[in-house]
């Protein structure tokens, strides 16, 4: 297991390669530690729906092609750690990925007194993140993922909920 957190505040990160299992099971850890589940992919899709300023900002960023700036996310993060659901911590999810990315959140945590106190490292091999990987088909509308063999949907090639 993690071992224990501290309960009052735990900023924790969790970092692996793409079909590690962080997005599974960073939600699990959530759950059983009481902490907001951060996952700037999802944090920024809703941003952009919800017409945020950052999220105006970001969907010109992605209209364009271009990667959403370091600086965008790190305020996204900021906003969301703000709310009541994160005060007892969070698990990040997708972010950082760089070394520049990570220094930017810690000066954003620095500003409000905090850091990130627990790294969880997905380490896996890699036979198993290929079948993993190929294996994953999301579908385009919803955005609902699925994998052919693990999590597949009821009826091959149609999303569950919108039976389209």
């Amino acid at each position: 297991m993690l071992g224990q957190f501290d309960i009052c505040k735990c900023f924790t990160n969790s970092v692996g390669p793409p079909g590690s299992g962080k997005g599974t099971q960073s939600p699990l850890i959530k759950d059983e530690y009481c902490l907001c589940h951060l996952a700037t992919g999802d944090m920024l899709r809703a941003a952009v729906t919800a017409k945020t300023p950052l999220g105006i900002k970001a969907k010109e960023a992605m209209d364009k092609g271009e990667l959403v700036s370091d600086d965008l996310v790190v305020g996204i993060i900021d906003e969301a750690m703000k709310k009541p659901s994160c005060q007892k911590g969070f698990i990040l999810d997708g972010f950082p990925r760089t070394v520049v990315q990570a220094q930017k959140l810690d000066e954003m945590l620095a500003k409000q007194g905090a850091k990130v106190d627990k790294v969880l490292n997905f380490a896996i091999d890699d036979a198993i993140l290929e079948e993993r990987i190929t294996g994953r088909w999301i579908h385009p509308s919803s955005g609902r993922s699925y994998h052919t063999k693990f999590a597949p949907p009821k009826t091959p090639g149609v999303d569950d909920v919108s039976q389209m």
